[in-house]
């Protein structure tokens, strides 16, 4: 069998060891320490943030995020519809109702119009949200400007989904620092990693103040353990947070790197009218994350013919993310579509495929995966 090609795997700069030896050296294997405080620090060197909390999960950033907010039982949060479901099950945690919000062609985010939309019918009902989550999608910023502006119409605060998208830049700013409050995922599979783990940053302190004191288990001030408010156990730990510091150097390489390969994809699928590439927005610059891309309404070749394709060749690839308001879980929520007829995204849903994207191959082994995929056209126009 060929080696393993992953869809993005963990990739290591080689000076992670230094923080997490540090942290046995000390003895702070456990929450807290230096690494923790220093990879908050350097998170908010990076982006321009104001203040950072490091958290177990991008996740668990979201979750006290929406109660920084206030967002408790019964309220409305409007949230977009193409993500992992990571991005709408915190607004159930909190007892809230998600809406979904549907995407626009050019960014693959959330869309201004569905938004306007959703806006309308809030206040018909007089039900305006707590909150709106943006997900910014694949590495990609939102385009901020629309959204913010019917959003500040309503004085309705943004949580900026950026978990995919540390590094980019959306009009010369961070992604994750355009909104009210920002979140960040170091999952395996992002383009840094601490294994697992997640940061909420805010340009507002009093925010990631309340999500410290709340991510760890809300312990007052005491010399006895005292408690007035229900905690939780999120608390980043300084291992890990060791891991965070080391792959901070190396982001820029990774974007770097990420780019080459997207363009890669898009050079060597040029000849080919039935492949798009997920288009590139001139706001910002992205993370290119993932390398994405759509078949084409009418071709005979399918993202599943694809994937199988490249599976019998033990190289991995997956769908696009399966809308929020498709899912079994959430299907009794509203949502609200950029079209008159079906929706944006489950159009890309169904025409959409995400592409190998691991930083630690070779060009060579990229143009492999091309050509693996070229040949299913090419034997498609044959027959």
């Amino acid at each position: 069998m060929n080696k393993r090609i992953y869809l993005a795997s963990p990739h290591m700069g080689g000076g992670e060891l230094k923080y997490v030896n540090e942290a046995f050296d000390t003895n702070w294997v456990a929450p807290l320490g230096q690494n923790v405080m220093n990879f908050e620090k350097e998170i908010c060197q990076y982006t321009k943030a104001e203040s950072a909390c490091a958290l177990v999960s991008g996740t668990s950033a979201i979750h006290l995020a929406l109660k920084c907010l206030e967002v408790g039982e019964g309220d409305i949060v409007f949230c977009s519809t193409l993500t992992f479901a990571a991005t709408a099950n915190p607004i159930i945690y909190q007892g809230a109702e998600p809406v979904f919000i549907d995407s626009d062609y050019e960014t693959w985010n959330m869309c201004a119009i569905a938004l306007q939309k959703a806006f309308d019918d809030a206040e018909k009902n007089n039900k305006i949200p707590k909150a709106v989550i943006v997900v910014n999608l694949y590495g990609q910023s939102a385009d901020y400007d629309k959204l913010k502006a019917i959003c500040d119409k309503y004085n309705v605060p943004i949580v900026e989904d950026a978990a995919e998208s540390l590094g980019a830049t959306y009009k010369n700013r961070h992604s994750g620092t355009i909104g009210d409050i920002g979140i960040y995922s170091f999952n395996g599979n992002k383009i840094i990693t601490t294994s697992g783990g997640g940061m909420m940053v805010s340009n507002n302190y009093e925010y990631t103040k309340k999500a410290l004191f709340w991510a760890t288990q809300s312990r007052e001030a005491e010399r006895h353990y005292e408690h007035k408010e229900i905690g939780y156990n999120y608390r980043m730990s300084n291992v890990v947070a060791g891991i965070g510091r080391g792959q901070l150097k190396v982001l820029d390489d990774r974007v770097y790197k990420k780019e080459e390969i997207f363009n890669t994809y898009k050079e060597g699928f040029k000849d080919i009218d039935e492949i798009e590439m997920m288009n590139i927005c001139d706001f910002g610059y992205p993370n290119y994350w993932l390398s994405v891309a759509t078949i084409k309404e009418g071709s005979k070749v399918k993202p599943v013919d694809i994937m199988v394709a490249l599976e019998k060749e033990n190289i991995e690839s997956r769908p696009v993310w399966k809308p929020m308001h498709m899912q079994h879980v959430f299907r009794d929520y509203k949502f609200f579509s950029s079209l008159e007829e079906g929706s944006v995204s489950e159009d890309l849903f169904n025409r959409g495929i995400c592409l190998p994207s691991d930083t630690k191959n070779s060009i060579e082994e990229f143009n492999n995966i091309i050509d693996i995929i070229k040949s299913k056209f090419i034997v498609k126009e044959l027959v």
